[in-house]
């Protein structure tokens, strides 16, 4: 483990001993952190920029990918010990380090086993192929007689190593494609499971998150926030800070206004009591009339997700007609650990340490907002204390780039504090859908239409803080890839359902009431619990059993297995819903739902059995079915860890999470304003995996929070025939609900 306090020479003078030190044992790759300067290839079509064995046989893997606390370090692991025939402890990985991985793109949309793992296993197969290749022509044995075992190539009686071929140097050769991958049947790693390799120093307190990083030198840093978000600083008393033992600098660069102090506490002090004063603003809707400004803002394009037929003219023709509008609130990232990095800027060089899940990408944003050379940063990924999506780590980096070049490029931290994080860190934009379905005389679907209206703002990486306040001219920022947040946000809106008439479009919306980026499952999200909903009122409007409904509806023989075998898991029995007249205090119900995720063709579908508190309008999960296909599994362990952070996650954002705010900025600045799921409201999850080894994998780290909003949902309309289409049920909505609607009649089978 890296010491919490390191020398600068001793973490940037290797080509990346930093991050092997920080990510896998005190014995990694000692040849490596000897080496000295180097540069590194980071070509994504290139072994070298995936793989390399050094002198003592040990593989170092390079991914452009990061573990979030995934687990995603252990199945990279796996895949690259797999393909090369090297046992686990002989393997370490490098992530995230913008100077020797390849850029992969954010750590985002479940997409990290689709490109970067299978990337990695291509290019260790590559590698396998030229080092028996090697080891044929240096034994004079033909390579259809060798084989592997632990590093080793080994014939009848002869043997080398990986070490003596190639130790300490490089392929110097191209991924090849078409390198053949060993067969899953002959798999000794893949497919089990494994401890994840980060948990030992986590239990035992010896992990060194970015919260805890420190090197000699530093110096802290903290940012005064504007009153509003939206005001301008009119003037700043510096002398009013000038008793504070260890203030070095009041920094001030346009409405960007910070200190820099010797000690986190003197920092914490200053920006407590400096005297400054900001213009009035109030920019924002009012929260009362969220959902009007949504749907009064202007529509910048529409992306037609699926037309199938005519909807509206079988909308026209139907007999009779179903609509429903539904609504998911406004969300804050709510991370446990606040937002942190530290930034250092030596001779021009900037070099940033951060927990951010696009290194590569903030290495780009801060090269456009200090004015440098994109050659001239260097950004170093540290797991943080808490993330799943773009939080406000790149928005820490920023802040501690603005006040290092300040203090003439000393090392500088910046350590957010709850209200940083639960005030300014982007957020979950709000989403509302409408939906509308025609049915015919024999109570058949035959028109299905929806409208989402989400924020669109192309392929543009979330700004800078800093950088907004500092007003620094905007620069184009170019990227590799093309996916973004707009992307993720309208695609899993189409659904997965066969009827004769589909038309689905997102309305893509000229601005939002906060600077948005994803959180968790973006778009899949929002957009299931809709369409999962929806397909819930059809089933009960046609009176049929939702399971039923859904397979009648399913052209996707995986889905329909995967519908099957939930039904199977979680003990099924056909129903109507509602099933009964609720006459006690407390009623109980079940839910269901499906989804079919994108951007990973991950299937998923869930089951839930939870009480209704018909006096207080508790909402109690107790048990959460989950069946899961995400291809083939590297470790199952680590996925069932995935579904089960998936569940509670997004239990938690729909049963009690939401952003409140007046005209002028965020007000739900702590815990207490804005809630979490709590350990005592943690539901029994019961899982099923299905393990398809001849399938590429696909993804895990967000899936199964698809189906969670729907589930709940559509379990108290079975408990109390009342339906809740606005995220998160809370207790007022459901007392508001049975109010409304009161109580349907039993229906039975």
């Amino acid at each position: 483990m890296l010491d919490l306090v390191s020398t600068r020479r001793d973490v940037l003078k290797t080509g990346g001993a930093l991050l092997v030190a920080f990510t896998f044992a005190d014995t990694a790759l000692p040849a490596l952190a000897e080496s000295g300067p180097r540069r590194k290839t980071v070509e994504s079509d290139e072994i070298d920029g995936f793989l390399s064995i050094d002198a003592d046989g040990r593989v170092t893997v390079y991914s452009g990918k990061v573990d979030l606390g995934t687990g995603l370090r252990t199945a990279l692991t796996q895949i690259a010990a797999e393909e090369l025939d090297v046992s686990l402890d002989r393997v370490g990985l490098i992530q995230g380090d913008t100077e020797l991985t390849p850029d992969q793109g954010p750590t985002w949309a479940s997409l990290s086993m689709q490109i970067c793992g299978m990337r990695i296993r291509q290019a260790a197969a590559t590698a396998r192929k030229a080092l028996v290749e090697m080891a044929a022509a240096r034994l004079g044995v033909p390579a259809t007689e060798l084989r592997i075992e632990d590093g080793t190539i080994k014939g009848d009686d002869k043997s080398i190593s990986f070490a003596k071929l190639v130790g300490g140097g490089t392929f110097s050769l191209k991924v090849d494609n078409d390198a053949p991958v060993k067969h899953p049947a002959s798999y000794t790693i893949v497919g089990k499971s494994v401890l994840r390799l980060d948990i030992p120093s986590k239990v035992t307190g010896r992990f060194t998150y970015m919260q805890d990083f420190r090197i000699d030198g530093m110096l802290h840093g903290r940012v005064v926030r504007p009153l509003a978000i939206g005001a301008h600083l009119e003037n700043v008393d510096a002398t009013s800070v000038n008793d504070i033992p260890g203030l070095i600098k009041v920094v001030r660069e346009g409405n960007f206004l910070g200190v820099v102090a010797s000690t986190e506490w003197a920092a914490i002090q200053a920006t407590r009591k400096l005297k400054a004063t900001w213009s009035h603003w109030e920019g924002l809707p009012e929260q009362a009339s969220l959902w009007d400004y949504v749907r009064a803002t202007k529509i910048n394009s529409d992306k037609v997700m699926a037309n199938v037929g005519d909807s509206a003219k079988a909308l026209l023709d139907a007999p009779k007609h179903i609509s429903a509008t539904y609504d998911f609130a406004i969300h804050t990232h709510g991370s446990i650990g606040p937002s942190c990095a530290v930034v250092e800027i030596d001779e021009g060089k900037i070099t940033c340490w951060s927990a951010s899940q696009a290194t590569h990408r903030l290495r780009r944003q801060l090269a456009a907002m200090m004015g440098v050379p994109l050659d001239n940063v260097r950004c170093l990924y540290i797991e943080g204390s808490g993330c799943y999506g773009r939080n406000g780590h790149e928005d820490a980096a920023g802040d501690a780039a603005l006040l290092s070049r300040a203090v003439g490029g000393q090392p500088v931290r910046v350590q957010w504090m709850r209200a940083d994080e639960h005030g300014w860190d982007p957020k979950g934009p709000p989403t509302l859908i409408d939906l509308r379905a025609g049915v015919n005389e024999t109570s058949e679907i035959i028109a299905w239409e929806s409208e989402f209206f989400i924020p669109g703002d192309g392929l543009a990486p979330v700004p800078l803080i800093a950088a907004t306040l500092a007003a620094v001219p905007p620069t184009p920022i170019m990227e590799p890839y093309r996916f973004g947040n707009a992307d993720v946000m309208s695609a899993n809106s189409a659904i997965p359902y066969t009827f004769p008439n589909i038309r689905t479009v997102a309305h893509l919306l000229a601005e939002t009431p906060f600077r948005w980026s994803w959180v968790r499952s973006p778009g899949r999200l929002q957009n299931a619990f809709a369409n999962e909903c929806f397909v819930d009122e059809l089933a009960a409007f046609v009176g049929v059993d939702p399971l039923e409904f859904r397979l009648s509806h399913l052209n996707d023989p995986r889905g329909a297995e995967l519908l099957q075998r939930l039904a199977a898991l979680a003990k099924w029995r056909k129903r109507l819903s509602p099933r009964r007249d609720p006459q006690d205090d407390v009623v109980t119900g079940r839910g269901m739902s499906y989804a079919k995720d994108f951007p990973s063709p991950t299937y998923v579908g869930a089951v839930a059995d939870i009480e209704v508190d018909r006096r207080s309008g508790e909402i109690r999960v107790q048990r959460f079915f989950v069946v899961h296909d995400c291809g083939q599994v590297i470790n199952p362990d680590g996925v069932r860890n995935q579904i089960e952070g998936n569940v509670i996650q997004t239990l938690s954002r729909t049963l009690k999470e939401e952003l409140l705010f007046d005209r002028s900025a965020v007000t739900s600045l702590h815990w207490a304003t804005y809630p979490i799921l709590t350990f005592p409201d943690v539901p029994d999850v019961v899982i099923e995996l299905l393990d398809r080894p001849a399938e590429k994998p696909s993804g895990a780290g967000e899936a199964a929070a698809a189906v969670v909003p729907a589930v709940i949902s559509n379990a108290v309309f079975d408990a109390l025939g009342v339906r809740l289409r606005s995220v998160p049920l809370t207790p007022a909505k459901v007392l508001a609900a049975i109010e409304r609607y009161g109580q349907r009649p039993s229906r039975e089978l």
